[in-house]
C-alpha cells in the first residue's frame, strides 16, 4: 500500500487530503515538523512527502536538511504548497527533491494529477463544470452554485463551511443555497444528496437554518420527500426569507444584501489556502512559480476616469500599466502577448467589456481578463465567466484584494 506523509497542513487542508487520499486506497500518515515529523518519516519512508508552509521555507529547513542526509529518504519526492516566494527560493528547493511547490490557493485537480504521476497512481477527478462560490453577510452564508454540480468541489465546500465558521464565530450559521441556475433530474440525486450531507456535516448548521432557492421541480419534489432533510426549505425568491434570517434591521434592504455580500469578498474574509475553482474552469494551471513584477504589462479598460486612476494607482507597483478608455480602443490595439492581464469595466459605448471578451476568443488571444464592474445581475456574471474571464470583481474592491486577485491569475496563466 502507497503512503503519504503530510507535514503542517492546517485542519481543513489536512482533512480535504486525508479524505480523498484514502478514498484511492492511499496510507495517509500527519505530522508536525517541529515535533513529529522526521521520526515519522524516517520509520514510515513514505512514497511522497506534502509539506505545507505558512510564511516561509524556514518553517521546515531543520526537517528537509535532515531529510537529504538519510541515505534512505533522500530521493523521496516532495511536493509544497504555501505563499508566493522568490524564485531563488523555489530553485533552491530542488535540492530537497522538491518537485513541485504549488503557490496558494491551490488549485486541486492540477495538485492530485501531479500527486498521482509521483505515485504512478491516477486519481479519479470529478470534471463536470461548476461554479461554487461562497460568501459570508453578518451570520449568512450565501452559497452559490451554477452548471452543475462537481462532487469535488462539493467535498470541499464541507471544510470550506467549516472553516468560515470558525473563523467568523458563526453560533448558529445560516445557510442559503443559491441553485436558481440549476435543473437537475433523478441521475443528479446522489449528489444533490453529497451536497446537502456535506452542508449538514458540520453540527452547528441546523437543517432549519438551511433554505435553497430552486425553481427546479425536482429539487422541491427531492428535499420535500426525503426525511433526512426535513426542515430544509426550498423557495423561489429570496426576500421572505432574508427578511426573516436577517437579526434586527442590520441591513436595511434586502437587494443591499444580495448586491453587497453575494457578490463580492466579505470585509476579513480569508482568502483561503484552498480554492474552490479549479484549472479546469478557465485553463489555468495551478502549479505556480514567482513571476517577475518588473516585466508585467497590464492593460486598464474603462472609461470612467476616477476608476481608471484607482486601477492605475493599485497596480503600477506590479509593472508596466496602459490605459484604454474604451474596450473598442483596446480591441483595435491588443495583440498576441502584448499583456499579462487586462482589467476591464463591463459597459461601455459601442463596445462592452463582453465583446471584448468574445473578440480575445475568436481571435485566439489567451490572456488573463478581471472584469471589474458594479454590474450585479447575476446573468451578466456568469456570462464573463462562460466567456473565459479569470474573476469578476465588484465595485468597489480593497486595493489589496485587486492586487492579490492580479497575482493569482497571472501567476496561474504563466505556468505551463
Amino acid at each position: 500500500m502507497k503512503s503519504v506523509l503530510v507535514i503542517d497542513a492546517p485542519p481543513m487542508l489536512r482533512e480535504f487530503l486525508k479524505e480523498k487520499l484514502s478514498a484511492e486506497k492511499i496510507d495517509v500518515e500527519i505530522a508536525d515538523a517541529q515535533r513529529d515529523a522526521l521520526p515519522k518519516f524516517l520509520s514510515l519512508l513514505p512514497d511522497l512527502v506534502i509539506i505545507n508552509i505558512e510564511q516561509s521555507v524556514g518553517e521546515v529547513i531543520e526537517f528537509l536538511e535532515k531529510k537529504q542526509s538519510d541515505p534512505n529518504g533522500k530521493k523521496i519526492p516532495i511536493i509544497m504548497t504555501g505563499p508566493q516566494i522568490e524564485h531563488y527560493e523555489i530553485t533552491e528547493l530542488v535540492q530537497y527533491g522538491v518537485i513541485k511547490y504549488f503557490t496558494k490557493p491551490i488549485k486541486f485537480d492540477i495538485f492530485f494529477d501531479s500527486v498521482g504521476r509521483v505515485l504512478h497512481q491516477p486519481f479519479s477527478f470529478d470534471t463536470t463544470p461548476c461554479v461554487l462560490d461562497l460568501h459570508l453577510n453578518q451570520d449568512i452564508i450565501f452559497v452559490e452554485i451554477a452548471m452543475g454540480l462537481n462532487r469535488e468541489k462539493i467535498t470541499l465546500l464541507k471544510y470550506k463551511l467549516s472553516e468560515m465558521i470558525d473563523n467568523n464565530k458563526l453560533v448558529v450559521p445560516k445557510i442559503i443555497l443559491m441553485m436558481s441556475d440549476l435543473s437537475l433530474s433523478y441521475v443528479d440525486g446522489l449528489n444533490l444528496e453529497l451536497l446537502l450531507d456535506n452542508i449538514t456535516a458540520d453540527r452547528r448548521v441546523l437543517r432549519r437554518n438551511i433554505k435553497i432557492l430552486s425553481f427546479d421541480t425536482f429539487v422541491r419534489d427531492f428535499i420535500d420527500g426525503h426525511p433526512v432533510y426535513e426542515g430544509v426549505k426550498v423557495v423561489k425568491e429570496l426576500s421572505s426569507v432574508l427578511n426573516s434570517l436577517v437579526e434586527g434591521n442590520a441591513t436595511s434592504s434586502v437587494q443591499e444584501l444580495i448586491t453587497d455580500k453575494i457578490l463580492s469578498v466579505s470585509a476579513g474574509a480569508d482568502l483561503g489556502s484552498v480554492d474552490l475553482h479549479f484549472s479546469a474552469d478557465n485553463g489555468n494551471s495551478g502549479e505556480k512559480d514567482q513571476i517577475d513584477a518588473e516585466k508585467l504589462k497590464i492593460a486598464i479598460v474603462d472609461m470612467d476616469l476616477t476608476v481608471v486612476k484607482f486601477l492605475r494607482d493599485t497596480v503600477e507597483a506590479l509593472g508596466d500599466v496602459s490605459i484604454f478608455l474604451s474596450a473598442k480602443e483596446f480591441v483595435s490595439k491588443v495583440r498576441p502577448n502584448q499583456f499579462d492581464l487586462v482589467i476591464t469595466g463591463m459597459y461601455m459605448p459601442e463596445v462592452t467589456g463582453l465583446d471584448l471578451l468574445k473578440y480575445l476568443i475568436d481571435q485566439k488571444i489567451d490572456l488573463p481578463v478581471i472584469v471589474y464592474s458594479n454590474v450585479v445581475q447575476k446573468e451578466v456574471i456568469m456570462q464573463t465567466l462562460k466567456l473565459g474571464a479569470s474573476s469578476y470583481l465588484v465595485k468597489p474592491q480593497p486595493a489589496e484584494v485587486i492586487v492579490q486577485k492580479a497575482l493569482e491569475v497571472i501567476n496561474a496563466k504563466r505556468q505551463p
